[in-house]
């Protein structure tokens, strides 16, 4: 059962973490270590230091945004409708944006081979009304009521469904993010040089799976290293993960995106 961080307060003069956190059932513990790992999403990590951070990179971290995400999995009878291991929609008809064959990733994920499993995937706001306001009932009727629309399924075909809900699976690239993380990174490695930014949420970067793992490995060598051998922010940017050789070279380590156009 996850445990749930109330605050990470950092003495300097120790150079030594201390955190605070609740279980499911109100128990609280208190941990301690020398180095803090976070895959917290920024805006959430912000908001657990201790001493807090200064305006500016407070009220950037409250300024990152986050698209999130449900998948509605289905079961019905194989039929074979599509082999690809996930197809993009883009009929305005439906609200599903992608659809997932579990199947085709490995048929050790559907353990009777006379079935399928498809995931509907929908993109939204945890503050709509829509989508996320649904309940799971009326999203399984949804998923189904999509599949037969796309002639992907019959209604005789489908036999259960079940909802995941997943909170901030994307950071939102929008055209001041990058200026935003910069601005909280610079402080976090200035006041807190054991605190380890990783993973997608954590980094507020759009890596795949293995991108985010690997900036978690490469994390951990930095640490057993005792110092920083690799730039984890450059994980997904090219080949090298290496620190630059040029002197004072800094990097964002974030994708670029379109520019607003001034107006005139």
């Amino acid at each position: 059962m996850g445990r749930r961080v109330s605050h990470c307060r950092y003495d300097d003069a120790a150079e030594l973490w201390t955190i605070s956190t609740t279980d499911a059932a109100g128990r609280e513990e208190t941990l301690t270590a020398s180095h803090l790992i976070s895959s917290a999403p920024v805006r959430e990590l912000v908001s657990m230091l201790r001493p807090k951070v200064q305006e500016a990179a407070r009220e950037s971290a409250h300024r990152l945004k986050y698209r999130d995400f449900i998948t509605v999995g289905v079961i019905l009878k194989e039929r074979h409708t599509f082999d690809d291991n996930w197809i993009y929609v883009h009929d305005p008809s439906v609200q599903v944006g992608r659809i997932q064959n579990f199947k085709s990733w490995s048929p050790e994920m559907v353990p009777d081979q006379a079935m399928a499993c498809y995931g509907l995937e929908y993109f939204c706001f945890e503050q709509e009304t829509g989508l996320w306001a649904m309940t799971d009932d009326q999203l399984k009727e949804l998923a189904k009521r999509e599949l037969v629309l796309l002639g992907l399924a019959t209604a005789d075909d489908i036999t259960d469904a079940c909802v995941v809900r997943q909170k901030k699976a994307y950071p939102v690239y929008d055209d001041a993010y990058a200026e935003r993380v910069m601005t909280v990174r610079t402080e976090l490695e200035q006041r807190f040089p054991t605190l380890h930014l990783i993973g997608r949420n954590g980094m507020h970067k759009y890596n795949n799976q293995d991108h985010s793992m690997m900036t978690a490995m490469l994390c951990v060598e930095n640490i057993l290293a005792g110092q920083r051998v690799y730039d984890c922010w450059q994980v997904n940017e090219d080949a090298e993960y290496h620190e630059s050789d040029t002197p004072g070279a800094a990097s964002s380590g974030l994708r670029q995106v379109p520019q607003r156009i001034p107006a005139v």
